[in-house]
């Protein structure tokens, strides 16, 4: 490992590269390392016997099927589930959507497996997209995603925690200071890119621990609910497709709202190259986790529909715990405390894995390359991590993130649609590839059409926010062309751009990661 001061000046083994050196100006030279040897009881410290500049492998079985849950569950099922039912209008109407969106997930995710094991690159639909077609549309991928996927989600799952941390004490008609969320929401965010950037062991076991807390606040609200029906609560299942609301748009809003909170099982392809045997620990994630979701969330939204009618879950702004005030009496508190824990959780695991991508997009290039730099240190992209946490704060004090990221979301699936179509791309254009996994042809086919409705309906539904999305997305192509494709920069932009990636590296006792032989 380094040692401080060789990271001091120029002089030293780590170099800046000259514009002459025909690689990108603001790229560092790596030392030599010295012969690997084991090391052991040091926080993120090489599991193998290497001691090399890289990101190490630390991510088991167990690892990525808690990234996959905490990111899915979130604190969604729990707050707002709502979002069907408000469209069709009927309890059997909704639970129909909620199995096909889990049905629909789980074949998206099985085109991930092929994906994931076919390119073992971390980055996700990043990657996937940059191989397939090419730079312009990768980077407006991660235009997107920096600039609005991640952080404004950083920034609700931060301002949901605070508020079920701070309700109890703003109790009757007292409102939560808006300041008093968002000190709390930012205090959270940093706090836990710190623990993401320097003590990825204790994060992860941290993770798996809240996974297991998340399910067991599922099982006692399906449990509670199954209870109440077998004591002959069933009135709301009589006749359940009853003014069932058949209009298309509203029918597919529905299920757009079905999918949004089925999101992140592509989360753990993100961190490919930081599993454990990659070929088949990330196929066994997505094979364990996506059945189990699609069964808990059905559950979970029986339960609900058990206790509570149609327009008292429209009227609830937090679900859970409304179910739990009317049938948990004096129990009902230990609901907005699980709402919290998996909140913080799920924030967790979205900094841990969205900084990947911003790690993989500065590696290619379309990125700042300090952002490629990893911590010599604790071996995590912590500039990466530093910098969507700023994205992030600043996302606190944007009166209108709910908007935002309501723009960026159909954007998403579109983006989605395109890394699922890959493998259909794969298949003609590279029909010799390797693929570890190999789906049926129909999977990936069924997945992009249903997903092609999904992104054209809202065309009509909601014509504004899909031209206010792709506005957002468009921006992004001038700065593609001035930061990626302009290589012949005047010399003082470029000496501008290396004086900055030094003084980072620097600051955050980072290098860029060392090749693999």
């Amino acid at each position: 490992m380094p040692a401080a001061d060789e990271l001091q000046s120029p002089s030293s083994e780590m170099v800046l590269l000259t514009p002459s050196s025909g690689n990108p100006p603001s790229s560092i030279a790596q030392p030599s390392t010295n012969p690997p040897e084991k090391t052991e009881g040091r926080e993120g410290s090489a599991e193998s016997d290497s001691s090399r500049v890289v990101i190490k492998k630390q991510l088991g079985l167990l690892e990525g099927v808690a990234i996959i849950l905490g990111i899915i569950f979130g604190s969604g099922i729990f707050v707002s589930p709502k979002g069907v039912i408000r469209e069709v209008e009927s309890v059997g109407a909704s639970l129909v959507i909620w199995i096909l969106c889990g049905l629909l997930s789980m074949i998206g995710a099985l085109c991930y497996a092929e994906l994931g094991t076919a390119i073992p690159k971390s980055g996700g639909d990043y990657a996937y997209i940059f191989e397939a077609y090419g730079s312009l549309p990768a980077f407006l991928y991660l235009w997107d995603a920096m600039m609005i996927f991640v952080p404004t989600t950083n920034a609700i799952m931060g301002l949901t925690f605070a508020s079920y941390v701070l309700e109890p004490f703003f109790g009757g008609a007292c409102h939560i200071p808006k300041a008093a969320l968002q000190l709390l929401a930012g205090i959270t965010i940093c706090f836990l890119t710190y623990l993401n950037s320097y003590y990825m062991k204790v994060t992860t076991k941290m993770q798996n621990i809240i996974m297991f807390t998340k399910i067991a606040a599922l099982v006692l609200i399906i449990l509670v609910g199954l209870v109440w029906m077998l004591m002959g609560n069933v009135e709301n299942f009589t006749r359940p497709f009853d003014d069932t609301n058949t209009d298309p748009g509203k029918m597919s809003v529905a299920f757009y709202s079905g999918i949004f909170s089925y999101a992140g099982w592509n989360y753990l392809n993100f961190m490919t190259e930081e599993l454990r045997d990659p070929y088949r620990n990330l196929p066994r994630a997505i094979y364990i986790s996506l059945p189990l979701v699609t069964a808990i969330y059905v559950l979970a939204n029986v339960a609900y529909l058990a206790v509570l009618s149609p327009s008292e879950m429209i009227a609830s702004n937090a679900i859970a715990v409304t179910f739990g005030d009317k049938i948990l009496g004096a129990f009902s508190l230990v609901i907005p405390i699980m709402v919290a824990i998996s909140a913080f959780g799920g924030l967790s695991v979205h900094i841990m894995t969205s900084s990947r991508i911003c790690f993989v997009g500065a590696r290619n290039g379309h990125m700042p390359a300090i952002l490629s730099h990893i911590s010599v240190k604790s071996y995590t992209p912590l500039p990466s991590l530093v910098f969507l946490c700023f994205l992030s704060i600043v996302m606190l004090v944007v009166s209108d993130v709910y908007v935002l990221i309501t723009y960026a979301s159909i954007v998403e699936s579109f983006f989605i649609m395109l890394s699922v179509s890959a493998v259909l791309y794969f298949r003609y254009t590279r029909p010799c590839m390797e693929r570890p996994i190999k789906v049926a042809m129909w999977i990936p086919a069924v997945f992009v059409i249903v997903c092609a409705f999904l992104v054209v309906v809202p065309i009509y539904v909601a014509p504004y926010e899909v031209g206010m999305g792709v506005l957002i997305t468009v921006i992004g192509i001038p700065f593609y062309y001035v930061g990626v494709v302009w290589k012949n920069k005047p010399e003082w932009v470029q000496n501008t751009i290396d004086s900055v990636t030094f003084t980072c590296q620097k600051l955050f006792m980072s290098a860029k990661e060392e090749k693999q032989d």
